[in-house]
């Protein structure tokens, strides 16, 4: 009976507590509404720290909707009842108006949103108007670019360049681009906080609350040296080196090294000095203010997808074997990752280069140098594809002869192509080899800064003027002639104007390595060109994706790939899908089975039939980790190699609720203090007179009863 009674009981505490538990998250709903967007968060490098953070228990802030310019005087100027968090739309995100928030607004300003889309935009880039200004060629005895003016914009690679994404911020800015979102936000402040300004601290406002605490602070050589003295006593991080993966592939498979033993081929340096190669680059990782929003489609992404293209091209204009060749020279295609911190995976490769790492001992091949590279050819950013500048920072023959070459090529396409020599070249992958070597064979294609969007949340689709035509019918890796593409793409198409750049560069290639001109008829395909940038650019669940990935795998995001660097163990997908897409374009399909399809360079993919097929690939990975985080006793001053890392958080989340007033609080905290007061004189007085107030009262020693005598 007595066990009953207690199960009973502790059944029935349980209850109480599961009821109290759905009850106060139920008046926590009543109170807080979360609010979905992007964080701005905290990069820091080898001197400063950039970005944005919260107080460490979240900052909160009153919102006040900024309208026009005038708006930010009421919060600069003794506003009523700080901290405010100003709602400001894109069009005044400036330079101007968001360093006056942080400058003269430090005790009135907690949180910024960012709110809305682009319609009064006319330019939104946050990067320098140099980009990478401290990593490139250098002005002798200086720290400053030799490649860009800094002092004329106008003249610069980034002319509408604010450089916010390099400033650091007290405060935390929360990016809102969904409308429900942006609604419900102005439909709190118009209901509680629209009127009567002056009179704001004597009611409740609507307001937010940010937790964005960075944990990371300083520079990134603080918090290393911080995060491996804790390692030594827990699992502390306060921030991770910016790393990625740079991938790789050559166009002719390279010979195993007859030396090589155990994989350990590199281990001897041996170079193959009559190995030669055409070096083609481009660059995969884009970049932004915001955590998750970067898609760079004007200030990357046309580029990797012209490399993409002449990758695919040059597969079917040229032997499939080496030895045909009229110049025995193969082509070497490496895109590189975190090239907008710095050239993280540009350093990194020429880093390797010079050790004799690339490629890496596992690989069973010979170590490639710069003396086995005969050309570099680096696609810079194409804003503008009717004309597009090759830019070489000293005259030479072979750059005189393939710009000579290009010009002849593409008399179709109406591209020109103008030869510029001199220090005045674009902040693209080469200047980290040229860096160590001024006379290296580079030379970059690039046209005039036309995007206004560089490294923002807005270079996307709709500023590349990108429409997908969705063929999914067609064979997209099939070379087609000019009528049958304007069959299917408008002649001033994105798609029409990569493909053009695209085949006058392979037919350059080819009149320079096969006197005998390409092998079949036709030009790049802007079907391929079409899909990779629906996959890049709107989908990652798209058919080219789906076709270079293992059968019935599961299809990719509804979203686009990220292609921002991050750090370890976050995920790689523009990596991942670069090394498939690599694989994909430059292997030659075998008659293998399934089951004999590995190990690599063998690899089975759904291909376009979808019921899978062997591919022998030429494709791989390199580490894109700056060399300063290799280095023992690294100068993190020296502004030799990248020195960029990303604070950890442990929460990014953002609510809305109803603020109340000053004169609400300190009512509420003057009632509590005269209850206490109250409590503790009724105590006193219970306490001191309690043989009259319990007067016959039995005491609790009188109903014990009397030991047994023994």
């Amino acid at each position: 009976m007595y066990l009953g009674l207690i199960s009973l009981l502790i059944l029935l505490a349980i209850s109480l507590n599961i009821a109290i538990a759905v009850e106060s998250r139920r008046v926590h709903d009543k109170i807080y509404t979360s609010i979905s967007g992007a964080s701005c968060f905290r990069r820091l490098n080898g001197t400063h720290q950039t970005g944005c953070s919260s107080s460490q228990y979240g900052s909160t802030g009153a919102l006040h909707l900024i309208q026009v310019v005038e708006d930010f005087e009421f919060l600069l100027r003794n506003p009523p009842a700080p901290p405010y968090a100003p709602m400001i739309p894109p069009h005044l995100f400036t330079r101007e108006n968001i360093m006056r928030l942080k400058e003269q607004g430090t005790s009135s300003i907690s949180a910024v949103l960012l709110i809305g889309g682009k319609e009064k935009v006319t330019q939104f880039s946050h990067e320098l108007t140099c980009p990478n200004r401290y990593s490139g060629l250098l002005l002798s005895e200086s720290n400053e670019t030799a490649t860009c003016d800094t002092r004329n914009p106008e003249n610069a690679w980034n002319p509408w360049g604010s450089g916010l994404l390099h400033e650091d911020f007290p405060f935390p800015i929360l990016y809102i681009s969904d409308e429900d979102e942006v609604n419900k936000l102005k439909s709190c402040f118009e209901k509680f906080n629209n009127y009567d300004y002056e009179g704001h601290n004597t009611r409740s406002l609507c307001s937010v609350e940010l937790q964005q605490f960075m944990v990371g602070a300083v520079s990134s050589e603080v918090c290393i040296r911080r995060t491996n003295f804790l390692n030594n006593l827990g699992s502390t991080k306060y921030c991770d080196p910016l790393e990625g993966s740079n991938v790789y592939a050559t166009l002719y498979p390279r010979n195993i090294q007859p030396n090589a033993v155990n994989g350990q081929a590199n281990e001897t340096n041996i170079t193959d000095e009559k190995e030669k190669f055409i070096l083609i680059t481009c660059r995969m990782d884009t970049a932004s203010m915001f955590d998750n929003i970067a898609l760079g489609a004007m200030d990357s992404l046309t580029g990797y997808v012209t490399l993409m293209s002449i990758a695919s091209t040059l597969k079917q204009y040229l032997p499939s074997n080496s030895s045909n060749l009229t110049k025995k020279t193969n082509i070497l295609f490496v895109i590189f990752n975190g090239e907008s911190y710095d050239y993280i995976g540009s350093q990194r490769f020429v880093f390797d280069m010079e050790n004799f790492d690339f490629p890496s001992a596992s690989t069973q091949r010979a170590p490639i140098t710069f003396e086995n590279i005969e050309l570099m050819i680096d696609i810079g950013v194409l804003d503008e594809i009717s004309t597009i500048n090759v830019h070489t920072l000293n005259k030479t023959d072979k750059a005189e002869e393939f710009v000579r070459v290009l010009n002849s090529q593409s008399q179709n396409f109406n591209i020109n192509y103008q030869l510029n020599v001199g220090n005045n070249i674009p902040p693209t992958s080469a200047q980290s080899f040229l860096r160590k070597m001024k006379t290296f064979p580079a030379i970059i294609l690039n046209s005039k800064p036309q995007n206004k969007y560089y490294h923002s949340i807005y270079d996307n689709a709709a500023n590349l003027n990108f429409t997908y035509y969705n063929h999914t019918e067609q064979n997209y890796t099939k070379l087609i002639s000019t009528e049958e593409a304007l069959q299917l793409f408008p002649a001033e198409s994105v798609q029409m104007k990569i493909r053009n750049a695209s085949t006058s560069v392979a037919l350059a290639l080819t009149q320079i390595l096969f006197n005998q001109g390409p092998k079949v008829k036709g030009y790049a395909s802007p079907l391929l060109i079409d899909e990779l940038l629906h996959c890049f650019l709107e989908a990652a669940d798209c058919r080219l994706f789906k076709d270079i990935s293992p059968v019935n795998s599961l299809p990719g995001p509804p979203f686009p790939p990220m292609r921002y660097i991050s750090v370890l163990m976050s995920p790689q997908d523009a990596s991942g899908w670069t090394y498939r897409l690599m694989g994909f374009l430059l292997s030659d399909e075998v008659d293998t089975p399934e089951e004999k399809c590995a190990p690599l360079p063998l690899q089975w993919i759904a291909g376009p039939k979808g019921v899978g097929e062997c591919r022998h690939t030429t494709n791989n990975y390199t580490y894109a980790l700056s060399p300063a985080f290799l280095i023992d006793n690294y100068d993190w001053k020296s502004g030799e190699y990248s020195t960029w890392t990303e604070s950890t958080w442990t929460k990014l989340s953002a609510r809305m609720f109803l603020r109340p007033s000053r004169v609400h609080e300190i009512v509420t905290l003057s009632i509590g203090i005269v209850v206490l007061i109250i409590s503790f004189c009724l105590m006193y007085i219970i306490s001191s007179r309690s043989e009259v107030l319990f007067e016959g009262a039995t005491s609790s020693s009188d109903a014990l009863s009397a030991p047994t005598a023994c």
